[in-house]
């Protein structure tokens, strides 16, 4: 490209040498592409919006919902004696519910701090602490 014609294209996008027509035009191009950038801007954010509405209410419906075949139990308490022979691993494997409680371990603290008992292995007969237990059967 020469030279001249190099300088014929750069007065042409001059926009000093447009017309009052071409700047009109050129505005309105720049304004409907600015209102078309919105809009798909706003399409994605709704479509966003729709997607996460939708995760979280079939989250919420599946986390609430129970099965058929479930049967509620309800927490109970006890008081057992103590005999001769026991200890609180004897009286807690007993009553102890793997559903309700990761292992004897934890069953046995709770039985302590019910009974502000300090040291599980010290317990003495005929001395009378309260379990608690676990029944489907609503009392």
């Amino acid at each position: 490209m020469s030279d001249a014609m190099r300088a014929a294209a750069s007065l042409y996008n001059d926009p000093r040498y447009f017309s009052a027509s071409e700047v009109r035009i050129r505005k309105n191009k720049l304004r409907r592409a600015r209102i078309f950038r919105r809009q798909v801007f706003l399409l994605f954010a709704a479509i966003a919006v729709l997607i996460f509405t939708g995760i979280l209410f079939a989250s919420t419906i599946k986390s609430h919902a129970q099965s058929d075949e479930f049967v509620p139990s309800f927490k109970y308490y006890k008081t057992v004696t103590v005999h001769t022979d026991d200890n609180m691993w004897s009286i807690a494997r007993e009553n102890y519910s793997p559903d309700h409680y990761d292992d004897v371990k934890a069953y046995i603290t709770e039985i302590c701090s019910i009974n502000n008992i300090s040291d599980p292995d010290r317990l003495s007969a005929g001395e009378n602490i309260v379990i608690p237990y676990y029944s489907e059967e609503f009392k």
